[in-house]
């Protein structure tokens, strides 16, 4: 993880000291629970959490210093802790394996990582409604591909954001519940040396479920469905990026990122404003989708286990979720400090001498008896006439000076369809699927 894109709450999910004590915690549950069933004395689940209830510090440097000899780091840890508390210590780990350990700890910090994500999806999703609604009638134009098309609004514009922002949240909460196992299943999850009902302490205590089936690690298919919502939820943010981005080219410029007092766009030209937020925004969803394959690919493990997938989630893991929990926030303070321009909005609409409106000439010239072909080529000769003269013409002028309209429509008639309202008669209806009122 790079510090300049990570918030501390998420950075200390992936700190050492959080991984071990989540280590602690699993291997602690699950002698007491071997207690319970009278494979260890009481006294060795006592003498773990007695040391434990001293608050007794991490010391990562002591347990790196053993791994560096042990070349295991399960085994490095579990050797720290019979170093501070004795003798009872052997009964750590009874049946147990490494990927016990490290699978279901890794579950946990998915898990708190997942919380943390969810929160900043509903801060952004607050965001975007408070904008729509402020924009809900505020007119714009549509494009498609790049080209002015019909008229909108900007609030409509946000609310699909929202809409499709809502849709991510789900999903989100859906991998929660998918990474969210526990396997404490011993070697080649059998079962053999373990009861299973220390699976199911452990992962009550850790607010996990049971895995039904782990064959010593938990399978990866899981893992792999997480980091592509991850990747999905990247490219939402990358997609409301890229409209703002756009918006605020200096021949467009309807709403552009807030400029700070004291802020510089360029070390060369010091009249520039920059959509450096929403860039920076794209990069950050390239890096998250990055850990998509990798997470995809450690599926296909070898037989019971192997460890290739190991390594990846020591990049992955923490990179995605810390570089997804910054573009989140940053997305989110984008929104809610976007200067939007309502001026510039009407003047790009009314930039091409009223083309925005051709569909309705054309329908109302089909009610009116035209074939759709020779309506479609009669609005079109004009429009094309207005396209060349760079909007200086107006569509509505030249209808009314075209015979072949007059014949079947009024002044009055071509007037009534270039009226802007009319597009938006549905809006209300819109933010009432979108946003329940």
């Amino acid at each position: 993880m790079v510090p300049r894109y990570a918030r501390p709450e998420m950075t200390a999910i992936w700190e050492p000291e959080n991984k071990f004590r989540i280590w602690f915690e699993i291997e602690a549950h699950a002698t007491q629970k071997l207690a319970d069933l009278g494979v260890v004395p009481e006294s060795a689940a006592k003498a773990l959490w007695d040391w434990w209830n001293t608050n007794p510090e991490i010391d990562v440097e002591a347990i790196d210093a053993i791994e560096a000899v042990t070349k295991h780091d399960v085994i490095a840890f579990l050797t720290w802790v019979a170093d501070n508390v004795g003798e009872e210590a052997r009964f750590m780990h009874q049946g147990m394996t490494s990927s016990d350990v490290l699978d279901s700890c890794l579950a946990v910090q998915l898990t708190q990582a997942t919380d943390i994500l969810l929160a900043d999806m509903d801060a952004l999703l607050a965001a975007i409604e408070t904008r729509a609604q402020e924009h809900k009638f505020t007119p714009t134009i549509g494009r498609s591909h790049g080209i002015h098309a019909e008229p909108v609004t900007f609030g409509m514009k946000l609310a699909q954001a929202y809409a499709e922002f809502a849709r991510c949240k789900d999903r989100l909460a859906a991998a929660r519940a998918e990474i969210a196992t526990c396997a404490i299943s011993g070697a080649v999850g059998t079962f053999a040396n373990i009861d299973p009902s220390v699976e199911a302490y452990v992962a009550e205590k850790l607010g996990l479920t049971p895995e039904p089936v782990s064959t010593q690690v938990i399978p990866r298919d899981r893992h792999a469905m997480y980091f592509a919502v991850l990747g999905v939820i990247a490219s939402s943010i990358e997609r409301l990026a890229v409209e703002i981005r756009h918006l605020q080219r200096t021949e467009v410029l309807e709403a552009e990122e807030y400029f700070s007092p004291g802020q510089k766009g360029s070390s060369a030209m010091p009249h520039k404003r920059n959509p450096v937020l929403t860039e920076n925004l794209t990069g950050l969803a390239r890096m998250v989708r990055g850990a998509v394959t990798p997470a995809m690919e450690n599926v296909a493990l070898w037989h019971e286990r192997d460890i290739s997938h190991s390594s990846v989630e020591r990049f992955i893991g923490p990179d995605a979720t810390v570089t997804l929990d910054f573009a989140l926030a940053r997305l989110t303070g984008v929104i809610e400090k976007l200067v939007v321009y309502p001026e510039r909005m009407q003047k790009n609409l009314d930039r091409m001498g009223g083309l925005v409106h051709s569909q309705r000439v054309l329908l109302a010239l089909t009610q009116a008896g035209i074939s759709r072909e020779d309506a479609y080529a009669i609005v079109q000769r004009n429009a094309m006439k207005v396209w060349e003269s760079d909007g200086t013409l107006s569509l509505m002028e030249l209808l009314k000076a075209d015979e072949d309209v007059t014949a079947k429509l009024s002044d009055s008639e071509i007037e009534e369809r270039f009226n802007l309202d009319y597009h938006f008669k549905h809006i209300d209806r819109i933010f009432e699927r979108v946003f329940g009122r």
